[in-house]
């Protein structure tokens, strides 16, 4: 059956067997016509070799069958043979390929006999010589066969190890594609889920905004006119709740709230917990804190944590555990520079390697929706090191 072919690959097929057909033609103009029709089957062979194998190795037997019924000698156009089953092997489907086999073995048998046995039989004057006791006939007979099996069953064993090798890119290039594809997805995935958890954090930080807010517009209502002092002072608790909410508002991705259990929205002063559970697990963490402490909106409080919480459980996952964590954080006016440095294992893959973890994404997410950066590298010295920056919020409240 015909496979799909591009126009170049056949156009180049086409051009090599007309090429092919030229280098024969002075050898087959030395003979009769019959030359010059088995000259022209096995040059349309070779033209369809790999648009049509089936259709090929019908050719190229019936030029053949045309050759030897006129008792013509071996010609160069023969060699065509050889990329017909090439072809047969490296392009042609399950039965083809194996007919492709069939017709070496069979070939083979074919063309000793027909050199061997019919072409002295009939008198005709043979290229070489033949032997005249009965050793030496057999001897003879064993040498060309083994010697036309050789050859036409190397070319089909060339055409096997041909095809063989493009399966094998092709099912490389196939695992890469869906290796690719696949980290994509659970890039995507890890990014949502993180971005879920974002949202489930907020969400009580915005709710509990809006209900101060609420209370203390009610409140100054009230007091507007026997008490404007009160009143002062309930819009300035408004104002401050209200920007500390907005910088809240800034890092939320949904408004949709999972089902989520009520536990309390980790701070800073919760990293103390934390560093206490990876230290029970066995990893000696070094904290360290430089500069003043200043005042972080809720929603960048949770993202500090849950950065130092993931670099920490990373450290705890993939890294020498036998070797102490840092955990620094540095403060300046604009906010604070969070880093964790570990020991990676001398066993471990490269990072690279790993395929797309939950981890990194989800703490360069949290980055990004407080306002900030982050970088997750491996150093020259062995080490792995996270840092990020996150921002003070203009007006944010503690």
């Amino acid at each position: 059956m015909p496979t799909s072919l591009s126009r170049a690959r056949l156009t180049t097929d086409i051009v090599l067997a007309v090429v092919f057909g030229l280098v024969c033609l002075p050898f087959a103009l030395l003979g009769n016509v019959v030359d010059l029709v088995a000259l022209g089957g096995f040059v349309a062979a070779l033209a369809v070799r790999r648009l049509a194998p089936a259709w090929s190795l019908g050719i190229a037997w019936a030029a053949a069958i045309v050759q030897m019924t006129a008792l013509r000698d071996l010609q160069l156009y023969d060699a065509a043979v050889l990329g017909v089953l090439y072809s047969t092997a490296a392009h042609g489907g399950r039965i083809v390929k194996w007919l492709g086999l069939a017709s070496a073995g069979l070939g083979a048998v074919i063309a000793t006999l027909y050199l061997a046995v019919l072409k002295p039989l009939t008198g005709a004057t043979p290229l070489y010589a033949n032997p005249s006791d009965a050793f030496g006939q057999a001897l003879w007979l064993g040498f060309l066969f083994v010697a036309a099996i050789s050859v036409l069953v190397l070319a089909w064993t060339a055409g096997l190890l041909a095809r063989s090798v493009r399966d094998s890119r092709e099912v490389r290039r196939r695992e890469e594609i869906a290796t690719r594809e696949r980290a994509l997805v659970e890039y995507r995935y890890a990014v949502e889920q993180e971005r879920n958890r974002i949202a489930r954090d907020m969400h009580d930080v915005v709710a509990h905004s809006l209900a101060v807010v609420i209370a203390q517009a009610d409140g100054a209502r009230f007091a507007a006119r026997t008490r404007p002092e009160a009143a002062v002072g309930a819009l300035d608790t408004i104002a401050g709740v209200a920007r500390g909410a907005l910088g809240d508002v800034r890092v939320l991705l949904a408004e949709l709230r999972h089902d989520e259990t009520d536990a309390p929205q980790p701070v800073l002063d919760d990293l103390a917990g934390v560093l206490e559970r990876v230290g029970d697990a066995g990893l000696d963490v070094h904290f360290s804190e430089k500069g003043e402490r200043l005042p972080l909106g809720t929603g960048h409080q949770i993202a500090v944590y849950r950065i130092a919480q993931e670099g920490l459980t990373n450290a705890l996952r993939h890294g020498d555990t036998s070797a102490p964590v840092d955990l620094r954080l540095s403060w300046d006016d604009g906010g604070v520079d969070l880093e964790v440095v570990n020991a990676m294992r001398t066993d471990a893959a490269p990072v690279e390697s790993r395929g797309i973890r939950h981890g990194i994404p989800g703490m360069r997410e949290r980055a990004q929706l407080a306002g900030g950066t982050l970088t997750a590298e491996a150093d020259g010295d062995g080490t792995f090191r996270v840092r990020a920056r996150i921002p003070v919020q203009p007006g944010s409240l503690a």
